[in-house]
């Protein structure tokens, strides 16, 4: 197809062309050059070895949980990635897109672009625009293939994407679909894992700063925001799942896979995991080694130490263990013994896939949790990833509560610290509103012109922190400071000990401020948050991002895909008032900062997703001060003087608003 907006056409030798296409090659190179204006010459190049990912059919689904898929996207990075210069890079690209499957293709592609030097600053487009399938509902895509077919570009009008349309309202589990089957999620979920791939011939891919801790944290917050939206939805704790036991929450997805042209398969209530036996994808798993793995990997934590191939030992104390134990529990190519640990954390993701058809009796293909793109939309997934989660908790509780002389900063003191919105002070307001995405880049024939659909979301008012801070020292000095937010009650309306709350905490914003001798207040604006990235990135058609290809700030655009989306900043609430705390500490930046040259560099979504090609940018634990348990019965047994907690409320109004560019 035609590429730029249909105005460029790429001309091929013929030996570009699979066989499927060579006898056609005239008609097509004359129907797509039609109405194009620049054609780019491309040069031959000795055709690469594709033994490896042509074993995955054109129209197979592809999944990084899958071993075997690993290994062919493994191969083709490794052949974009060797790419002598950009141009080869072009051909090998172009040679390789017509006969890798889509999925496997997109994956690499992205992976090899977000890792050579070359190409950083090139588009990487949203996920949710190539694939549409695995984040709408298909009835909207078969409207937007009859507008694009019937209607002339300034005809059509956009189509309403649903709300609610995978469970009906009185199943408990849909009051927070709004939640699970958000696009800025899923697609989070996805960018974050090609961020950081779990494996690639060349590890340096791999290795990025304390990976492992990412992995942790990144999904331990995860948790922790999803079980606040259930305690807003009166839904009770998540409840970790093992695979031992039946599933008893069924998932229908409602969706349909472009590459595959079949349904995502549903999940029945009560479903038991068996043994899975899919000679299509070359998995063989009993569950006792997924037992045998989990027994290892808790008696690993026990020992405080990993048992090495050679029969040595690796320690888990000190800075470094999270980031090691994070690695081994995922199953990364950083896994000091994954023949002894296992592929714990992908293995629960493929059993539960398959669970509907475990021994391919049915040809079925693996459900949403086999895909890190469409796995977030489905009840499981959190009750896995907290049973992860307390594999890392359980390390955590082994590491000594911080002493006071390690929360402290003598000399600076947390008056206070609230917020200042349109909702009034100490409250914070949500609501619904509707945004428009693209969604003619998914379909067959791009040349038809544009199709807009209207998805409906979470969102919250705009709202300003303010801090009131001492400096009794004789000179300014700079602060890192720490915002997080927590429920003060569960959904039963009883008060959260501060070891439930510390474990719900979910980080708002974390900058450097300075501080000056005397009392002084610090402003912040939430638009302004560290974890999260600007609405637009969610929902911006990229052809509109800045700068063209090799610009630092295209190439920042790109790897800031990585965040959390900002519209789920805020937690929905409820309409009489949602009762949260809110935190702030100020630490001392100096014993904080990573030496590092940031001009240039992606970091307004730094703590969940790091900044490209950098440090982690703060020597403490991820989580800090809330990722070790504390001899506290109530947070304000925990408070130090450069801490300060207020209670605020979050306001749920149930009405809908048109999203409003502020640009």
């Amino acid at each position: 197809m035609p590429k730029c907006e249909g105005k460029v056409h790429f001309r091929l030798p013929a030996s570009y062309y699979p066989d499927k296409y060579k006898t056609a090659i005239d008609f097509v190179k004359d129907w797509i050059t039609r109405d194009c204006d620049e054609t780019v010459d491309v040069p031959e190049i000795q055709p690469p070895d594709l033994t490896l990912p042509l074993q995955l059919d054109f129209y197979d689904e592809f999944s990084m949980f899958v071993p075997a898929h690993r290994e062919m996207a493994k191969s083709l990075i490794h052949i974009l990635m060797n790419a002598k210069n950009l141009e080869e890079f072009q051909c090998l690209a172009i040679f390789c897109q017509m006969r890798i499957n889509p999925s496997l293709f997109n994956y690499a592609l992205s992976v090899a672009i977000l890792n050579r030097k070359d190409t950083k600053g090139i588009n990487i487009p949203s996920f949710a625009e190539l694939f549409p399938g695995k984040f709408i509902d298909p009835w909207v895509l078969e409207c937007a293939r009859k507008a694009v077919a019937i209607l002339l570009p300034d005809q059509r009008k956009p189509i309403t994407i649903p709300q609610n349309y995978t469970a009906a309202s009185f199943e408990p589990e849909q009051r927070v679909a709004y939640f699970r089957e958000d696009i800025g999620v899923n697609l989070h979920h996805w960018h974050w894992h090609l961020v950081y791939p779990m494996d690639a011939n060349d590890l340096s891919i791999i290795d990025k700063d304390r990976r492992g801790e990412l992995f942790y944290y990144m999904h331990q917050q995860i948790i922790a925001r999803y079980n606040i939206e259930r305690y807003c939805n009166n839904l009770s704790h998540v409840v970790p799942y093992d695979l031992k036991s039946p599933i008893e929450e069924g998932y229908f997805p409602k969706m349909n896979s472009k590459v595959a042209s079949r349904a995502w398969p549903p999940r029945f209530t009560n479903t038991t995991m068996y043994n899975l036996d899919r000679p299509d994808v070359q998995v063989r798993i009993d569950l006792s080694d997924m037992f045998r793995y989990r027994d290892n990997i808790e008696q690993a934590i026990e020992n405080m130490e990993v048992i090495l191939p050679g029969g040595g030992t690796m320690s888990l104390e000190g800075d470094k263990g999270i980031d090691v134990l994070g690695n081994l529990i995922e199953a990364s190519a950083l896994s000091p013994n994954k023949g002894y640990y296992g592929d714990y954390h992908n293995g629960g993701h493929l059993f539960i896939s398959y669970s509907h058809d475990p021994e391919n009796r049915y040809l079925e293909k693996f459900a949403v949790m086999g895909d890190p793109t469409t796995a977030m939309r489905d009840p499981v997934f959190y009750r896995w990833h907290t049973h992860i989660d307390n594999l890392f908790q359980l390390y955590k509780s082994k590491l000594p509560p911080y002493t006071k002389n390690e929360l402290e900063w003598s000399g600076v003191s947390v008056h206070s610290v609230g917020v200042e919105s349109a909702a009034g002070a100490s409250a914070l307001r949500t609501q619904w509103e509707r945004s428009a995405l693209r969604l003619d880049r998914g379909l067959d024939f791009a040349k038809l012109g544009s199709v807009l659909g209207t998805v409906t979301h979470l969102t919250h008012h705009d709202f300003v922190y303010a801090i009131t801070v001492e400096n009794t020292r004789v000179h300014e000095v700079t602060g890192t400071v720490r915002l997080f937010m927590a429920p003060t009650q569960n959904d039963k309306g009883d008060w959260l000990k501060f070891e439930e709350q510390r474990r719900l905490m979910i980080e708002l914003d974390k900058f450097t401020h300075p501080i000056p001798v005397g009392r002084s207040t610090i402003s912040r604006r939430s638009l302004d948050s560290s974890v999260t990235i600007p609405y637009d990135r969610t929902f911006r058609p990229q052809s509109e991002r800045p700068g063209e290809p090799g610009f630092a700030e295209a190439a920042a655009f790109d790897f800031c895909g990585c965040g959390w989306p900002h519209h789920l900043l805020i937690p929905k609430g409820t309409a009489s008032g949602f009762a949260m705390t809110l935190f702030c500490m100020i630490t001392n930046w100096e014993e904080d900062r990573v030496a590092q040259d940031l001009v240039g560099a992606c970091n307004d979504a730094a703590s969940y997703c790091g900044i490209r090609d950098r440090k982690y940018p703060d020597r403490r634990a991820m989580g800090f001060p809330f990722d070790r348990r504390a001899p506290a019965n109530v947070l304000k047994e925990f408070l130090t003087l450069n801490m300060a907690t207020s209670d605020i409320i979050i306001r749920f109004k149930d009405e809908i608003r048109d999203h409003q560019n502020k640009d």
